[in-house]
């Protein structure tokens, strides 16, 4: 009888696994079908034993988040490293920040985390501050290289970086939600218009 307890734990898959499978839920079934009981029959686990782990649905949107954001982290690290030009890269950050369509899981958590932040305590908001700040330092520094090499206007690159993530957050809401004229060639047609008018001579 003693053995029981750790034999649970053992037998319980890796959180990754358990964060990988919400994510796969939220993607093939939308994040309203995501429950801790459907999550817990997915994955083998109670809805108690999960709770145990993440405490509140919350926490595991939170933790799926930044999971998948680890995953393009790595990806975004990959494109930013290549031997290309500023202006190649930064296109290739902006395909990789728009959502690939409507209902992208990605985004739809994201939308969901923000939407929850409205009553996240301290803790929460810091954790997704350091989601986005890893974006903006990327993106400032992209373009910072961009202008030393002459290849962008001479703009500030921390303001710069502002304003175009924001306008990329905004147009990729309308691509997650499915608003009509807004699919992902069009607004990516739109951001390679306003870089194009911004940034070159």
């Amino acid at each position: 009888m003693a053995e029981a307890g750790p034999a649970r734990r053992k037998n319980a898959p890796p959180r990754e696994d358990v964060l990988a499978a919400a994510m796969t839920m939220i993607a093939e079934r939308g994040l309203e079908k995501l429950t801790m009981a459907a999550l817990g029959r997915e994955v083998g686990m109670s809805s108690g034993h999960l709770l145990y782990y993440f405490r509140t649905k919350d926490e595991l949107l939170l933790r799926t988040l930044e999971w998948s954001e680890g995953r393009l982290g790595a990806e975004r690290g990959r494109l930013l490293a290549r031997q290309e030009s500023a202006r190649a890269r930064l296109d290739a950050y902006v395909d990789l920040y728009v959502p690939d369509g409507h209902r992208d899981p990605h985004c739809t958590l994201w939308l969901e985390v923000w939407n929850r932040s409205l009553n996240a305590d301290d803790d929460g908001r810091e954790r997704q501050a350091a989601i986005e700040g890893a974006w903006h330092r990327d993106l400032v520094a992209l373009l910072a290289e961009g202008i030393s090499r002459g290849e962008f206007r001479a703009v500030d690159p921390d303001r710069f970086a502002t304003r175009l993530r924001a306008l990329l957050d905004g147009f990729s809401i309308h691509v997650a939600i499915g608003v009509r004229g807004t699919d992902r060639d069009q607004i990516l047609a739109h951001v390679t218009e306003f870089l194009d008018e911004r940034l070159t001579d």
